[in-house]
């Protein structure tokens, strides 16, 4: 029998996607030996199976659609996209599936990476099981941090299992171009996948429960989402459920809740995330398998002194960048505690709170047209008990609008705190907008008041003169 090595550490992370990277790079730095513990891939999720293959399949599918926009250009971009070149492209920038580039990366900072499966095993331990069985025992003096991220969640139809859907990670790492392909689900997974492969080659059916897409951002975002993508010809029905799905020699069989039936070559359910928290032994210190893990904004689990919970597991905002930015606070307020520092700065924007979480979190959704929002809707700023107004402008109002493309179509939209004259949100609809979503990010998280807003004053021809005639639209009405 090979005996159990044992390890001990100032921190350990459970989770090396670029949540668990940036909280070892934090810790790091600040001089505390780390463990890093990962089961599947250095570099997690993010970077193989969601943002950067999703947005490498997406890239070629925007470029060829601004490029169609353009006097001049249009009629070189009419012809299809080389598929097999866009997929070998997605292949590139997921190093094809392996890590070696990710696992130097921590190699470089000082951090120890074990390969395999951890469980928490008691108060500051985890117990680690490699693919030969053998364990290791590591054991934090400081801090364990949790960052094992989210899976797919399938719903609970006969049969599934049988059909083998896609989730998120098949249908950004897919290696051919199904012909037809309905895609369940009306947010941004859904939203992304049917842009890339409508565009790709395949016929596109998106079957969405709800009324409308993107139902996390203002109402107008998923009506110009959807509006573009029935123009590239996919199928979008709202209001629709799905009933149930057989494969039938091969082919997929979905019927709706209407009664309507629809074959297809592959389903993707693009239908939520669940924490990857069932099999990490939480039942070890007292929590439930499979949780979620509540977190105050230095990220320490409620209720410990050791335990954090970074990234998409706390549930606080499922996004990479704001999950590295957890990780920045996490290392920070981990290196403090370990330091002995009596007081952290855990006040509002404090070097210790992720207040972003609550006031600031921004996204977007590459879908054409792109769309992109931070901070609070007109609806949640009404239901936080803001007293506010919302402030809407076409984006074409801006010239740069009209240079960028022929034809541009898109919104703005700021929600303005009419007591404080700062901005609770900003969204942006249209071609190019994910560029511009940083300075909305920096007016909500900075509070600059309007009045300094004018100040700002955006290049000439730009898309960002849309600021601009936002601020006008606020002061004429």
């Amino acid at each position: 029998m090979t005996e159990t090595e044992t390890f001990v550490y100032d921190v350990v992370v459970l989770g090396a996607g670029p949540v668990g990277e940036n909280v070892a790079d934090r810790t790091r730095a600040a001089g505390l030996s780390t463990a890093v513990v990962e089961s599947e891939l250095v570099g997690g999720e993010c970077s193989y199976w969601a943002c950067i293959p999703s947005k490498a399949l997406l890239r070629p599918v925007i470029a060829r659609a601004d490029a169609r926009r353009v006097p001049g250009l249009r009629q070189s971009v009419q012809g299809p996209l080389d598929a097999e070149a866009v997929l070998a492209h997605r292949n590139y920038y997921t190093s094809d599936w392996h890590d070696d580039g990710a696992a130097g990366w921590l190699d470089g900072i000082g951090a120890d990476l074990h390969r395999g499966h951890g469980r928490l095993t008691g108060p500051r331990t985890v117990t680690v099981t490699g693919a030969d069985g053998a364990q290791k025992v590591l054991t934090a003096r400081h801090a364990v941090a949790v960052c094992t991220g989210t899976d797919a969640v399938l719903p609970d139809l006969p049969g599934l299992a049988e059909v083998k859907p896609w989730t998120s990670r098949n249908a950004t790492s897919a290696q051919a171009v199904p012909g037809r392909l309905v895609v369940v689900g009306g947010g941004v997974v859904a939203t992304e996948m049917a842009t890339a492969w409508q565009a790709l080659g395949s016929k596109v059916t998106l079957l969405v429960r709800g009324k409308g897409l993107l139902n996390r951002m203002e109402p107008f975002a998923g009506e110009f989402v959807a509006e573009a993508l029935t123009e590239a010809g996919a199928d979008v029905r709202t209001g629709t459920s799905v009933e149930s799905v057989t494969r039938e020699n091969g082919t997929v069989v979905v019927v709706t809740g209407t009664g309507d039936r629809i074959e297809a070559d592959e389903i993707l359910f693009a239908t939520g995330r669940k924490p990857r928290t069932a099999d990490i032994g939480l039942d070890t210190i007292g929590l439930e398998p499979g949780s979620w893990l509540s977190v105050d904004d230095s990220l320490r689990v409620t209720g410990s002194d050791w335990l954090y919970a970074v990234g998409d597991v706390n549930h606080r905002a499922l996004l990479t960048h704001q999950g590295k930015y957890q990780a920045r606070i996490a290392g920070a307020a981990i290196a403090a505690r370990a330091s002995g520092v009596p007081i952290l700065e855990s006040d509002p924007w404090g070097a210790h709170a992720a207040t972003a979480d609550h006031h600031a979190v921004p996204q977007v959704v590459f879908t054409d047209p792109e769309a992109a929002a931070v901070g609070l809707s007109l609806a949640e700023a009404e239901q936080a008990g803001y007293r506010v107004r919302a402030v809407d402008v076409d984006m074409t109002s801006a010239s740069g609008a009209g240079l960028y493309a022929d034809g541009y179509k898109g919104r703005a939209r700021m929600v303005v705190d009419l007591e404080a004259e700062i901005l609770r949100g900003v969204t942006f609809v249209g071609p190019g907008v994910g560029e511009l979503i940083h300075s909305a990010t920096i007016a909500v998280a900075g509070q600059v008041p309007i009045s300094r807003l004018w100040h700002a004053v955006p290049s000439f021809p730009t898309i960002s003169e849309v600021w601009l005639r936002l601020l006008e639209a606020y002061r004429d009405n």
